[in-house]
């Protein structure tokens, strides 16, 4: 080592092994802004049923059993009220079609039913 000039500067290359580098072709350290890099992550779901299930002494099947039928049964919970929604709907269509079929099909019958009809929700 003593046969080495005084300007050669040891450096690890990133594979492990190291060189004797002439410090005048070293690149020159960079001195402008630092540039910090940050990760925003999803936070993590809530487990507190879990804790509360671990806690009180229930065993892990229960906990996974809570990790695997919660979601279960909001998408269920989910799935029979869309259904309720659309059937709901289907009534509320049908009465407006029947409806409105027995006013232009009824005569006058239907109109006098209907007159009737007004009266006595008015004088509510």
């Amino acid at each position: 080592m003593e046969s080495l000039p005084e300007l050669a500067r040891v450096v690890q290359l990133p594979d492990g092994t190291q060189v004797y580098v002439d410090p005048a072709h070293l690149p020159a350290p960079y001195s402008g802004p630092q540039v910090v890099h940050q990760h925003v992550h999803q936070a993590p779901p809530d487990r507190t049923v879990q804790r509360i299930a671990l806690g009180s002494g229930v065993g892990a099947g229960a906990v996974a059993a809570g990790v695997y039928f919660g979601p279960l049964l909001v998408g269920v919970l989910t799935a029979l009220a869309a259904n309720l929604a659309l059937l709901a709907l289907l009534a509320a269509v049908c009465a407006w079609g029947v409806v409105t079929v027995v006013k232009s099909v009824a005569g006058t019958e239907g109109k006098a039913a209907a007159k009737s009809m007004r009266r006595v929700r008015r004088r509510r």
